[in-house]
């Protein structure tokens, strides 16, 4: 035995290059032979290789909605769920993730944050204002007199009829708002742990003129020795406006007086009543002109497009050939809204006809304003960031788990209502970085290499180049060609070198969840004759179904048990891959390319709280979706001539 051992070590196939002719062993030589490459595939790898869940938004206790609707938690509470610890509910449930997350952004109001903290404690200055005890008795009383309150705090807000004492006690300067301020930067620097955990110091800037939802999250690069310098900007006259230019020209100087970095993202258009993504006029009496686009696109390279208060993707009446653009709607308005909803005002509202909007715009301005990459988020006001469906704690204390929560109307005015039931277990993002650190994240967010899904952890890879090839998907490790021969999500696609572009689509479900339907890429394109179109291609999918003669692709099947609120991964596909070649293209058309990956269907979080409490589901209320994820887009842009 030990002679064979000594053969088959000598063997001229098992040495290295720098042994096989007898001589010395020599660490250069594998460079000599092979200029460039390695022998390991994971040495001297210069593009992200992992990606990272994290949620972008996020409220605790110190918000001012949150806090009045009975948040009790904290920041410290916020980070240790995400973390993965266990904690107790505002309500007194015990709770955890199914998995914790790799990062986040505490988002909590800037307008009077803090101030829930003291009407709950019944601090003098609140009680001595004849609304502020109106409010505390509410509030003390709790139930429904405490909802109402809430929902009256709120309208006062969102129609800039507070009291003056609370604005100025809450804004900018104040010392009550600044410890507050001191409190959240404390523990988002406690929380993070580079390599580990990537904490981000944040805020939501809380412009919300007469109900219209126009808010954006901001999110730090830094930490506290930057952040301690400045205040968040509140929105609130006379001590702010609701203005974006507002919240841009913070920004500018924020990065100029700390040398730091910071980006802002806007969120949940489907509530703005037109407003969030407009070609023309803005609400603000503006005009989109050189200066909106080149701000805009300076300072929003990302798009919050799902979470709890409904999918932002895309719409059936602007995508009426899209089967799949029904999901998760909500199209009533928002907050206390004065003014119905109407169609016409849709197409400022959802993602991919802003994508559209923003080819239009670059057109004539050179500027592409919407040119942003995608995430998910939950918005839970609870400090909770559950998005699974089995796990789902809702978007405020009123509608955590219980036995009447799916029958307690989240909003009700005389303009329309929003049951409980329709809340959306969402969303999460998905970060393609090479670490897991607040700078490595927040670079890939800037680049745009990130995805958005409604709540499951699928994989997904999506490359744009010319010279993608059946073979590039033979090997495992496909990303390398993919960063060799193209561009990933949200990159611009290079000089063209082929009649059309192809892209390398790879898709994995979650390991703990359903399998894939399908893979889709939806492209939009502004046309030669001014128009502005899109188009969605089935490019893979799970087992042996063909397209038929329209092109349209039977439905997987379902699997869903409602009385056990469980599936069976019987149908489906665990992964997709492609190459897809555009068989439409037109060099001459501005266009972008996204995909968008399907789950089987499984059941919504109605079915499990029907399970677990033995009631009854509504009337009217979604029983089966299919989750589903959203890549940032790849654009292609006409070379000059």
């Amino acid at each position: 035995m030990k002679q064979l051992i000594t053969l088959l070590l000598s063997t001229s196939f098992l040495a290295s290059p720098a042994l096989a002719d007898g001589g010395s062993a020599d660490p250069k030589k594998f460079d000599t032979l092979y200029p460039g490459k390695t022998f390991s595939p994971y040495a001297k790898r210069s593009f992200p290789s992992n990606v990272y869940w994290g949620d972008t938004h996020l409220h605790t206790g110190m918000s001012l909605d949150a806090g009045l609707f009975g948040n009790t938690l904290g920041p410290e509470d916020a980070w240790k769920l995400a973390k993965g610890e266990e904690i107790t509910s505002s309500t007194g449930l015990p709770v955890k993730l199914g998995r914790p997350l790799d990062w986040m952004v505490l988002t909590d109001h800037t307008d009077l944050m803090g101030f829930a903290i003291d009407l709950q404690a019944g601090a003098p200055n609140v009680l001595a204002n004849e609304k502020g005890a109106e409010w505390y008795a509410g509030f003390v009383a709790g139930g429904a007199a405490a909802g109402e309150a809430a929902v009256d705090l709120i309208t006062n807000f969102t129609q800039g009829t507070l009291p003056e004492e609370f604005l100025e006690s809450y804004s900018t300067g104040a010392q009550a708002y600044d410890g507050v301020w001191e409190r959240i930067i404390d523990a988002a620097e406690d929380a993070n742990e580079p390599g580990h955990f990537s904490a981000f110091i944040g805020f939501e800037w809380t412009s919300v003129p007469k109900g219209f939802n126009l808010h954006r999250n901001v999110m730090l690069r830094d930490g506290a020795t930057n952040a301690l310098q400045v205040s968040p900007p509140v929105t609130a006259p006379p001590y702010g406006d609701t203005d974006p230019f507002h919240l841009w020209k913070w920004l500018e100087n924020y990065e100029e007086r700390t040398g730091g970095t910071a980006m802002a993202f806007a969120h949940n258009g489907n509530l703005s009543n037109g407003w969030m993504f407009p070609i023309e006029d803005t609400y603000h009496g503006g005009k989109v002109d050189e200066e909106y686009v080149r701000l805009r696109a300076r300072w929003e390279p990302h798009y919050e497009i799902t979470q709890i208060k409904g999918d932002g993707e895309a719409h059936p009446y602007l995508s009426p050939d899209d089967e799949f653009a029904d999901y998760e709607n909500w199209d009533v308005g928002n907050l206390d809204i004065t003014e119905l909803k109407t169609e016409d005002m849709l197409a400022g509202e959802y993602g991919r006809e802003a994508l559209k909007r923003g080819l239009l715009l670059e057109e004539k301005f050179g500027i592409n304003p919407y040119k942003f990459g995608l995430g998910g988020a939950t918005d839970s006001h609870t400090a909770l960031a559950t998005a699974e469906e089995e796990n789902f704690f809702g978007k405020s204390t009123s509608v955590e788990p219980s036995d009447s929560r799916m029958t307690h109307p989240f909003v009700k005015s005389e303009l329309g209502v929003i049951e409980g039931y329709q809340l959306l277990a969402a969303g999460y993002t998905g970060v393609w970085a090479k670490e897991n650190t607040r700078r490595a994240i927040f670079d890939a967010m800037a680049r745009k290499e990130t995805y958005a899904t409604t709540g499951p952890r699928m994989t997904v890879r999506f490359f744009g180049g010319w010279q993608f090839s059946e073979d590039d998907l033979r090997t495992r490790t496909p990303a390398f060609v993919g960063y060799e021969k193209g561009v990933p999500m949200g990159g611009d696609m290079g000089q063209q070198t082929s009649e059309a572009p192809n892209f390398m689509i790879l898709a994995v479900r979650d390991p703990i969840g359903a399998n894939l339907d399908r893979v889709q890429v939806v492209k939009g394109w502004l046309a030669t004759d001014g128009s502005l179109n899109e188009k969605v291609y089935d490019v893979a999918w799970s087992g042996d179904r063909e397209q038929d003669a329209n092109g349209k692709l039977p439905a997987v099947g379902n699997t869903v048990d409602l009385e056990a609120a469980s599936w069976a991964n019987t149908i489906g596909a665990s992964e997709l891959a492609t190459i897809w070649t555009d068989p439409d293209f037109d060099p001459a058309e501005r266009a972008f390319y996204y995909v968008r990956v399907l789950e089987i269907p499984t059941p919504r979080w109605v079915v499990y709280d029907k399970v677990r409490f033995g009631v009854n589901i509504p009337e009217g209320s979604e029983l089966i979706g299919q989750e589903r994820a959203y890549t940032s887009p790849i654009w292609y842009t006409p070379q000059e001539n």
